[in-house]
C-alpha cells in the first residue's frame, strides 16, 4: 500500500472508532512497522488531524473528542459491497433485523453522490450471492429479539422445545450466532442463573421486560 493510500486508510481508521487504538494494533492491521505508524501518525497530526494519545490501560491512539467528523464518503465500490451484503443478509434472514439492515443500506445509498450512485446500480446488478436461507421467525419476535439485543434488556419467551412441549423462560441474551440455517440465542436463564441455548425459530413468542 502506498503512503498516501495507507495514511488515508489510517484517517478512516480512527475515524472509524473514537476509542484508543494502538500503534501496534495499527502496524499489524496495515502490515508496516512501529516506526513507520509513529511517521505516518506524526505526518496526520501535521496535517491538522487532531490525534491524541492516551498511556495507560484502555489507552492509545484517538481523534480529539471535541473533534467534528465530515460527513462518510463511500465510494461507490465501498457502497456496492455493503449494500449486496446487507441484501443477503435481509433475503437469507441471516440476521433477525430486516429493518435495520434497510435503513443502513439507504444510509449508505444517501452518502453517494449522483454519479456514484449510477456505478452502484451497475454493480449492484453484477453481484450474486447464494446462500442457505435461514428458517422464519414471526415479525413481533424479531422486533423483540433486536430491541432486547441492542438494548441489553430481558426477554420472556415461549420455546418450543418439541412440537407439543412449550417452556415459558425468562433471559438475557449474550451473543448471536449464525450458522447456516439457524439462528441461536446464547442466553443466561435469569430464574436459574444457568447458560441455555435457544433457537430463534423455535421461539413462539417474545416480549421485552
Amino acid at each position: 500500500m502506498r503512503k498516501k493510500s495507507r495514511l488515508f486508510a489510517i484517517a478512516e481508521a480512527l475515524r472509524a472508532r473514537r476509542t484508543g487504538v494502538t500503534a501496534a494494533e495499527l502496524a499489524q492491521r496495515f502490515n508496516v512497522t512501529l516506526r513507520t505508524i509513529y511517521r505516518d501518525l506524526e505526518a496526520l497530526q501535521d496535517a491538522g488531524m487532531p490525534i491524541k494519545a492516551d498511556r495507560g490501560r484502555g489507552g492509545g491512539y484517538a481523534l480529539d473528542k471535541n473533534y467534528q467528523l465530515p460527513p462518510v464518503n463511500f465510494t461507490a465500490r465501498e457502497a456496492a459491497l455493503l449494500v449486496v451484503l446487507a441484501r443477503m443478509a435481509s433475503e437469507q434472514r441471516l440476521m433477525p433485523f430486516p429493518s435495520t439492515i434497510d435503513k443502513a443500506a439507504d444510509k449508505v445509498r444517501a452518502a453517494l453522490t449522483t454519479s456514484a450512485q449510477r456505478e452502484l446500480l451497475t454493480l449492484v446488478k453484477e453481484l450474486q450471492i447464494v446462500g442457505v436461507p435461514a428458517l422464519p421467525v414471526p415479525a413481533s419476535v424479531r422486533d423483540a429479539i433486536e430491541t432486547a439485543w441492542f438494548e441489553g434488556r430481558p426477554l420472556r419467551i415461549v420455546y418450543a422445545k418439541s412440537a407439543w412441549q412449550m417452556s415459558p423462560r425468562f433471559v438475557k441474551i449474550r451473543n448471536l450466532v449464525f450458522d447456516r440455517s439457524v439462528t441461536l440465542l446464547n442466553c443466561v436463564d435469569l430464574e436459574t442463573n444457568q447458560d441455555r441455548q435457544f433457537r430463534l425459530d423455535r421461539i413462539k413468542q417474545a416480549s421485552v421486560q
